[in-house]
């Protein structure tokens, strides 16, 4: 909005707890967390986003400022290119710490700085990745097949994203990530 002739972001302040508050304060019932956040997610992915930024544009671009060495950069983007373009809302940064839920029990989803439109299983990959970089992959194995069960999406599917997003999120160049995304982001078939 425009405040005197300028213009400025407005920020609302939402009262609640973050489903990653939720999770750490009943580990027990993170498996019913990650379901409703995946039922979040999939209803985000109905929705078309033509006016948003494609994400496999996006994914270009950073494979190329990844630092990664010719030949990996030439398999990446080969893979991204072969890959269906969608048009599906991405928000490209869904972990459980974005996702708060209200006293009334409603969602809100925030931080919407990487949103795009793009391919639903690519955002997964994401996501999963994200939880993996975090430390739990217990809680990433849930989130992806609780995803893939919903979504009714091969697991495999997924999969071949997992290797532009971790070269994706190498652009970051944050030290602690970098041999972890490395692993990833070297192109390989998934069993």
């Amino acid at each position: 909005m425009k405040i005197d002739g300028k213009w400025a972001l407005v920020m609302e302040y939402i009262e609640g707890k973050t489903l990653d508050d939720l999770i750490r304060e009943n580990p027990k019932n993170a498996e019913a967390y990650f379901n409703r956040m995946v039922d979040i997610q999939l209803d985000m992915h109905k929705y078309k986003a033509c006016r948003l930024w494609h994400h496999t544009d996006k994914m270009q671009d950073r494979i190329n400022e990844s630092g990664l060495d010719e030949t990996t950069r030439y398999e990446l983007h080969t893979r991204l290119s072969g890959l269906p373009k969608h048009d599906k809302l991405c928000h490209g940064d869904f972990v459980p710490i974005n996702i708060i839920i209200t006293p009334d029990d409603k969602p809100c989803v925030i931080d919407w700085f990487h949103a795009t439109q793009g391919n639903a299983s690519a955002d997964a990959a994401r996501t999963f990745l994200c939880l993996m970089l975090a430390g739990n992959e217990k809680h990433a194995e849930i989130y992806l097949r609780l995803f893939c069960e919903k979504s009714k999406t091969a697991r495999r599917y997924v999969e071949t994203w997992m290797s532009i997003v971790a070269a994706s999120q190498l652009v970051k160049h944050k030290p602690e990530e970098k041999e972890f995304l490395m692993r990833w982001a070297h192109v390989v078939e998934y069993d």
